[in-house]
């Protein structure tokens, strides 16, 4: 079959600074990495350098394999060369290379550098593979919520042990990544529920559950201990996911967490770890239905400047409340803020006719409302501190969202009816076109929320080698 070769439009890659920035995400730094890629005016880069890390056991795990299985150790290494090889000469030639009909392009602002990203992703998808380990037993192990707040966890985990993934790995040998399916919120639900006083919320439990599980795989598989845990991961939405690693730094230290709580005053490492985006799904939907979502609202009938609704959860809540929520003191049609409304219906109207959403961090720096108004066609107005987005590697957040620091919480109204009219229709249909990476399928689709996930981890594991 002969190759696609695709040209691609040049003006984003004189955007030199943005170029940077993807490369760097690329090519993070991180200690199995001692040069970062270099990059000139005339898109030509130097290829990053990684050093091995020495395989030895992570402290407190009995280790009954020392033996490193070179030959399938080199396979993978090798593998993740020729990408690594093929996205540089994506970079140097400003164009991709696909053996196949690449049904989407990326373009535009939104992407850090497209070219890159578009490279990548062929890579990914040709040859990208993830191990599941299969050892443990429900409910704390191959099981999660599939719906409310916590539903990414367990949409992720159904996907990549339903047998239909084509990034499933046949054997852990083939594996360029491997998946603890443990579940946070089932671990919380199951073994702390119901809790009666405040010694019910430590997290010893927590942590002896997924150390145990640790010491399980690393004794009976080589695959931890050859790369010290830095090709493993957890996927978790809970809000006591980052926790998992405290009581273990050292043993943890190169581990992946995709994490919603991905809060890098918390111990979060862009570099290392991964943003998930939290999702609300009701039960038995996989998002909001064509009638639920008005993404083709279009600016003319969204009457609204900014909308929000939900519970007083955490300090920043409560400071958008005392300045804005919708009662006797503030009756500004414009910026309509409630605790409270009477049905979802009204909730997906509402922001449906809005121009902007307020996406404010709760009791912790996700939020479900980013993806939900990316699904309604309202720009986002994110509200948070040291939070770490999900797909930034990728994405360009700030050219779809309006960043609001907590400390001008009250000038909301002043600082978005100063978003141009031009600017903000720029935003309206970036978020429309970006929202095919925030969109959850099942089985999943190129370049959809789970796609962006693998990617994620897909770049990190660029970032290793063994």
């Amino acid at each position: 079959m002969a190759v696609v070769e695709q040209k691609m439009s040049c003006h984003v890659l004189t955007l030199v600074p943005i170029f940077l920035l993807l490369v760097y995400a690329l090519f993070a730094v991180s200690p199995f990495i001692d040069r970062k890629l270099s990059v000139t005016k005339s898109s030509t880069a130097t290829a990053a350098a990684p050093t091995a890390a020495p395989p030895s056991a992570a402290a407190g795990v009995t280790v009954l394999y020392s033996r490193r299985n070179a030959s399938g150790v080199e396979r993978i290494e090798e593998e993740l060369a020729r990408a690594r090889a093929a996205i540089r000469e994506a970079i140097r030639s400003r164009s991709y290379r696909s053996y196949k009909e690449e049904g989407f392009v990326p373009l535009g602002a939104v992407y850090r550098n497209p070219i890159a990203f578009q490279q990548s992703h062929i890579e990914m998808v040709k040859r990208f593979k993830v191990w599941t380990y299969k050892e443990g037993e429900r409910p704390l192990v191959h099981r999660a919520p599939m719906n409310n707040i916590y539903s990414i966890e367990g949409q992720f985990l159904d996907e990549m042990e339903s047998g239909k993934s084509p990034f499933r790995a046949q054997t852990p040998d083939e594996a360029h990544v491997f998946y603890l399916p443990f579940s946070v919120a089932s671990i919380i639900h199951f073994i702390y529920q119901p809790i009666l006083s405040k010694k019910d919320y430590d997290r010893g439990r927590l942590h002896r559950i997924v150390d145990d599980y640790v010491g399980v795989v690393a004794g009976k598989y080589p695959y931890w201990n050859r790369s010290q845990g830095a090709d493993h991961f957890m996927v978790s939405c809970h809000d006591w996911a980052p926790e998992v690693s405290t009581a273990n730094p050292k043993l943890y230290s190169k581990f992946i967490r995709v994490l919603c709580n991905a809060n890098t005053s918390e111990g979060f490492r862009p570099n290392r770890d991964a943003a998930l985006p939290e999702l609300y799904l009701q039960y038995g939907q996989l998002g909001p239905t064509p009638t639920q979502s008005r993404t083709d609202c279009p600016p003319s009938n969204r009457t609204i400047l900014a909308f929000f609704s939900g519970g007083a959860h955490g300090y920043i809540r409560r400071l958008l409340f005392d300045h804005w929520k919708k009662d006797n003191d503030n009756s500004d049609p414009q910026v309509q803020v409630f605790e409270h409304l009477p049905n979802r219906a009204i909730y997906t109207a509402k922001m449906g006719s809005s121009k902007f959403c307020l996406c404010p961090s709760g009791y912790e720096v996700a939020s479900p409302r980013i993806v939900e108004a990316i699904n309604h066609g309202c720009v986002p107005v994110l509200i948070s501190a040291n939070y770490s987005l999900p797909f930034a590697e990728v994405l360009d957040w700030s050219e779809f969202t309006v960043s609001v620091p907590v400390e001008r919480i009250g000038e909301m109204k002043e600082i978005l009816e100063g978003v141009s009219e031009e600017r903000y229709l720029e935003m309206y249909e970036r978020v429309k076109g970006v929202r095919r990476h925030f969109v959850l399928n099942r089985p999943a689709k190129a370049y959809d929320l789970l796609h962006m996930v693998l990617h994620s981890l897909w770049l990190r594991r660029l970032n290793v080698r063994l």
